[in-house]
């Protein structure tokens, strides 16, 4: 597999924890052999961010999510420094393997 191939990603839910975290839902579409990574982030109501942080989407065998392993669903909780109303992925992208 070469990591020319796109990866993408698309929003599925958000929630409001307690004590200052949020948790973000959403799919990455990619190549399962490729490594991503896919910075996430929560907003404040006048669209400010609150809240952030990259994590890394591994490669996977093709019977794990979807679409022969192309489109797996991940839960990322992240720490918000005020309230939150929304989050989201800002970006995915491809690791280059080393």
């Amino acid at each position: 597999m070469t990591n020319t191939e796109p990866v993408s990603s698309k929003d599925v839910g958000f929630n409001v924890e307690q004590n200052g975290f949020a948790s973000v839902d959403f799919e990455v579409i990619k190549d399962p052999g490729a490594t991503a990574q896919c910075a996430i982030q929560a907003l404040s109501e006048n669209y400010a961010v609150v809240g952030w942080k990259i994590v890394d989407i591994s490669p996977n065998t093709v019977d794990v999510g979807a679409d022969q392993g192309r489109s797996t669903a991940h839960r990322v909780q992240l720490r918000v420094d005020s309230p939150a109303v929304s989050g989201g992925v800002n970006s995915c992208w491809l690791v280059e393997d080393s």
